[in-house]
């Protein structure tokens, strides 16, 4: 029996203050560039490796995600994300946290030790039956509630994974997994963040 898939966004409200942003490492991957065709950048994707990703995915699971974000990014004029390692870090931080916690969906809360810093999706299904590209997947189909306009208290919700991943101002995406009671968690952070309420994704 498949376990239903569960989905969240976090939305980061900034009213008269600006966004922490963490600096970029020097090892922080340089981006898997897409042409308008899609292609995979063959000298990063040669150079890159399991330590350089900075988390548990494989190299072709990065790759599946980077570009599929970077699809729907396309699809509406948005130019791509490039790979973080340090943002991966973070994400796999807190997919850790999540199993040893007893395999729970929840964000980052907004204070104490795991404060989140970052935008933020999250994705849970069937280990074995589900992948990381579904998150992605999962997060696009809501593409089909967004109405277009600047987000407000009342049309964000049913709508932000998918405004997340196409917001203009974000440029590099990292994520994570983990497997816990038979079901995978997917956790992808974004720097800077989107669903930022008063604003247009692009």
């Amino acid at each position: 029996m498949k376990y239903h898939i569960i989905a969240f966004t976090i939305v980061l409200v900034v009213i008269g203050c600006s966004i922490f942003q963490p600096k970029e490492n020097a090892s922080t991957i340089n981006a898997i560039e897409q042409s308008g065709s899609m292609q995979k950048s063959a000298s990063a994707a040669s150079t890159a490796d399991s330590t350089s990703i900075g988390s548990s995915l494989s190299l072709k699971e990065m790759q599946q995600l980077i570009n599929l974000h970077n699809k729907v990014r396309a699809n509406v004029g948005v130019g791509p994300l490039n790979w973080s390692k340090e943002l991966a870090i973070y994400a796999q931080q807190w997919a850790d946290h999540l199993a040893s916690a007893g395999c729970e969906m929840k964000h980052r809360p907004h204070s104490g030790r795991w404060t989140q810093e970052h935008g933020e999706n999250l994705f849970m299904g069937t280990s074995g039956y589900y992948g990381v590209a579904d998150a992605v997947t999962m997060w696009e189909s809501e593409k089909k509630y967004y109405k277009g306009g600047a987000l407000n208290s009342s049309n964000w919700y049913d709508s932000g994974h998918y405004t997340q991943i196409v917001w203009k101002d974000t440029q590099r995406v990292g994520c994570a997994k983990v497997e816990c009671k038979g079901r995978i968690i997917v956790v992808c952070d974004y720097d800077p963040p989107g669903n930022v309420l008063g604003q247009k994704p692009y």
